[in-house]
């Protein structure tokens, strides 16, 4: 495997900081091109001084001398709209993609129009403009190797089959913090407790979706696009132990899974080499211990974002970049402590009921249609 030159996209998040990690234990195999943050610039500058990039942006221009100040040497970018400049650099390799929600979109249309491999972390991208992306992908050399967990299981469960032969995929949850809380209780939900996600470690924008199922919603949607495949042959189930990342079941009745502790290097490391694998420095599953392995069916009355992305991606055109604007602003609000836990379903709904577009769908219009979508979400009262 030739070394690859990254652009790492979101590089002091929890995604980016683990994907250096991956770089520290592998610089025979790794060159950092560029990286970016959107407003913690002193981590950026730490990541800068020891990869050395050729390019760092700071989405945040209040912080941009203060970065110019500590990289002396390499150039200093600002404003989000040279977010997409980063991502189709011509000695770029890899574009990793971990921007936060609808932000991420851009770059990562502009590394497939530019043939470049995109390991996305950015699953909105496919939410919002998977119909887009999907049409450039037929025009382009460019590879999109997903990073999260439950559709890199997918990718590695599919190889060597045909995607004729699937007849179900079953994408996993872990029910996150509130799988056993009655509705009354979750009325009740503090900022503080959906916070504390019972597995995975991650930022506070998909945590609070893990905790709603909206991640698992948008990342049906995602595997839609990805695998090319219905919606209705996509199956979420909660198993709460999070060891099993997904299950495909072919049309002979055999079905394969994909196993392994919570822990993001893996399918970070696997985009990056796909479809190689490279060692790997990070904990296994002991199989001389006794394991507990449970499944138990989605409560879609308590859990109602997970039904109504499912109805997004159904309906098509702008309702899945309806819900997902929607499902940003309400999350931000409820981080704000503006509204209660329950009224972040609320809000998605009464958006993709209100709000309804008939135009063709490009990157133009929507970007009009998310903007209408937040000012409506951020209008709703109580």
């Amino acid at each position: 495997m030739k070394k690859q030159k990254l652009a790492i996209l979101g590089s002091t998040g929890s995604i980016g900081t683990q994907t250096l990690d991956i770089v520290r234990q592998h610089p025979e195999k790794f060159e950092v091109i560029a990286l970016s943050a959107n407003s913690n610039w002193k981590l950026l500058a730490e990541q800068v001084r020891e990869f050395n990039p050729e390019y760092t942006l700071i989405v945040n221009e209040s912080h941009t001398k203060d970065l110019e100040k500590e990289c002396t040497e390499t150039k200093v970018l600002s404003g989000s709209e040279h977010l997409s400049d980063l991502a189709s650099l011509k000695n770029v390799d890899t574009v990793l993609n971990a921007l936060v929600g609808y932000a991420g979109f851009d770059s990562t249309l502009r590394a497939v129009q530019a043939g470049k491999r995109i390991a996305l972390a950015n699953k909105e991208s496919l939410v919002v403009g998977g119909e887009i992306i999907t049409e450039e992908l037929k025009r382009s050399d460019a590879e999109l190797i997903p990073v999260d967990s439950e559709h890199s299981a997918m990718l590695q469960c599919l190889a060597g089959e045909s995607l004729d032969d699937i007849e179900k995929i079953i994408i996993t949850a872990s029910g996150g913090p509130f799988r056993t809380f009655t509705k009354q209780q979750m009325k009740e939900v503090t900022v503080e407790q959906a916070l504390n996600h019972p597995n995975w470690n991650m930022g506070a924008k998909i945590t609070i979706d893990s905790s709603t199922m909206m991640n698992k919603g948008l990342e049906i949607i995602e595997a839609h696009w990805l695998f090319d495949i219905p919606v209705h042959k996509i199956q979420p189930v909660i198993h709460p132990q999070s060891i099993i990342h997904s299950i495909i079941t072919f049309i002979d009745g055999s079905s394969k899974a994909q196993l392994g502790l919570p822990d993001m290097k893996v399918p970070i490391i696997y985009a990056l080499t796909y479809p190689k694998r490279l060692q790997l420095d990070t904990p296994r599953m002991d199989w001389n211990d006794v394991q507990n392995l449970t499944f138990e069916p989605v409560d879609y009355d308590k859990f109602p974002c997970v039904r109504l992305a499912m109805e997004s991606i159904e309906k098509g055109g702008y309702a899945p970049a309806i819900l997902n604007a929607a499902n940003e602003v309400a999350v931000q609000r409820f981080l704000n402590k503006e509204i209660g836990y329950i009224h972040i379903p609320e809000i998605v709904e009464k958006s993709l009921a209100n709000i309804d577009w008939n135009d063709s769908l490009n990157p133009e219009t929507l970007k009009e249609i998310d903007k209408e979508t937040r000012n409506y979400a951020k209008s709703i009262t109580k």
